[in-house]
């Protein structure tokens, strides 16, 4: 439970900031619109570099070398 809730708490934090880098009232449609190609645009590149992060961790030499 407490990860689901970083999780929203981090996907919250995400909104918030986007929209206060960009100025953006929600109470428009067009900054709506706005918000949701910058919003998804950042979850896009967010799972991207969690992919590579993750692909880059996996290629790691884990084990200790013999001497």
């Amino acid at each position: 439970m407490k990860i689901l809730i970083v999780i929203v708490m981090f996907i919250l934090i995400g909104a918030f900031f986007i929209i206060s880098q960009n100025n953006l009232a929600l109470k428009e449609p067009e900054n709506i619109e706005k918000f949701a190609s910058l919003y998804s645009g950042w979850a896009i590149n967010l799972f991207d570099n969690f992919g590579d992060a993750t692909g880059y961790i996996i290629k790691m030499d884990w084990l200790p070398k013999s001497s």
